[in-house]
């Protein structure tokens, strides 16, 4: 949690954090700005010390929602430090945070930088502030950096608009089912009330209208059908009409608009009916969802989780990626992740990660699936929960988990 971030940075030695980054969304300084939408700026830290925002000008009303100390790049003398280097923006960076740094009282010491920007910019400005400010020790963590550490676990105000978000998605789910359900079957295919063919394409439109009338906004949502539904993130293709007795799967992780937290659930359809193989592998896929909460435990590792799993579905005669590391069918994927600010957070409830535990305030997925393309199809269902306060995981996504979608006035259908 954010309470943690001192106790964070004392672990890791670190005197001072920069969180940093240009113009696209950037996970890190969100977090640390509370949510302030700002798309320039750069957030100084100093152990045991209020955070210090620097924004420009045209920012500073949204950066004072941050509830963080503000002051703006001309305050600080930025553009004095841009003429002094005559328009050379990264050598100007370089002077500019010296002179933060000073200002923070920080005359030497270890530096944590965070944030997010193009590859080839990072790396510029990260080899000239070795130059320029060699008397501090630049710290760039590879993984289980100090922001991912505090993001791990939520605190109740997170909890909340995740549960908002959640309710939200659901809701726009509901939709969708609704929406196939009162197509009408014209041999294989789905026309809508007006004889028009429906798509996936038409179905993601859907989708995407209705999660913006709700505040949410898509992440490039898959729902992959027949072959590509055995492969874990196929999109699906837009123009491919809706098919009878295929599977669908339909993974819909949208945000809150503009960037904040997530939601991420899948489920998997067949309209109108479902072959006997589907049925079975759906089944299975089922048994080792509640096989894996099962295995859930407070303090307990993740991994724990993962390997009930694999154990079920080896036992079953499915290959995984622990029998088999290089399998394209199966098992091919972790049980589940984090979920926050990012889509793709810690824990990670993966076999070959053994160091994350369950804990109180973690918002998790709980993800199975088993993918044959070449049999023409794929099956996944994921729910998002939360470690409460009494330790226990609650699913936020109450969504039925029924195979298929039964189309309205169509009595001959298998159901």
């Amino acid at each position: 949690m954010k309470t943690d971030i001192d106790r964070l940075m004392r672990e890791r030695e670190l005197d001072a954090i920069i969180l940093t980054g240009g113009e696209e969304f950037n996970s890190a300084r969100y977090y640390l700005s509370n949510g302030a939408r700002i798309t320039h700026g750069s957030i100084f830290k100093v152990v045991d010390k209020p955070a210090l925002l620097i924004c420009n000008r045209m920012e500073l009303e949204e950066a004072a929602k941050s509830g963080l100390e503000v002051m703006t790049d001309v305050e600080l003398g930025y553009y004095d430090r841009y003429k002094e280097t005559e328009g050379d923006g990264i050598r100007a960076t370089v002077l500019h945070w010296s002179d933060v740094l000073l200002r923070l009282g920080v005359s030497a010491g270890r530096i944590g930088l965070y944030g997010a920007w193009q590859v080839n910019k990072t790396i510029a400005l990260y080899e000239a502030l070795r130059a320029g400010l060699a008397q501090y020790e630049l710290v760039a963590e590879a993984e289980n950096t100090l922001i991912e550490e505090a993001m791990l676990t939520k605190d109740a105000d997170e909890i909340a608009r995740m549960k908002s978000v959640a309710e939200r998605a659901n809701a726009v789910m509901a939709l969708a089912w609704d929406y196939i359900a009162g197509l009408r079957r014209a041999g294989d295919n789905l026309h809508d009330e007006e004889g028009k063919r429906v798509t996936i394409g038409d179905v993601k439109n859907l989708v995407r209208r209705e999660l913006m009338a709700r505040g949410l906004e898509d992440t490039d949502m898959i729902f992959a059908q027949g072959r590509d539904a055995g492969f874990p993130h196929s999109r699906g293709e837009a123009d491919m009409p809706l098919k009878v007795g295929q599977t669908i799967v339909f993974d819909l992780f949208p945000r809150e608009l503009g960037g904040g937290y997530h939601h991420d659930m899948t489920r998997t359809w067949c309209i109108g009916c479902a072959p006997a193989a589907v049925r079975e592998t759906y089944d299975l896929v089922m048994e080792a969802f509640d096989i894996s909460i099962e295995a859930f435990g407070l303090n307990k590792p993740t991994c724990l989780m993962q390997e009930a799993a694999l154990d079920h579905f080896e036992k079953a005669g499915h290959p995984t990626t622990r029998s088999d590391p290089s399998t394209m069918a199966g098992y091919v994927h972790s049980l589940g992740h984090g979920v926050g600010i990012d889509i793709h957070e810690r824990p990670s409830l993966s076999h070959l990660r053994r160091d994350d535990i369950c804990q109180i305030g973690n918002i998790l997925t709980i993800e199975p699936g088993l993918y044959y393309p070449e049999r023409g199809f794929g099956v996944r269902v994921e729910d998002l929960f939360v470690v409460d306060e009494k330790g226990e995981l609650v699913s936020l996504t109450p969504f039925r988990k029924d195979l298929v979608i039964p189309l309205k006035g169509d009595s001959g259908a298998a159901q």
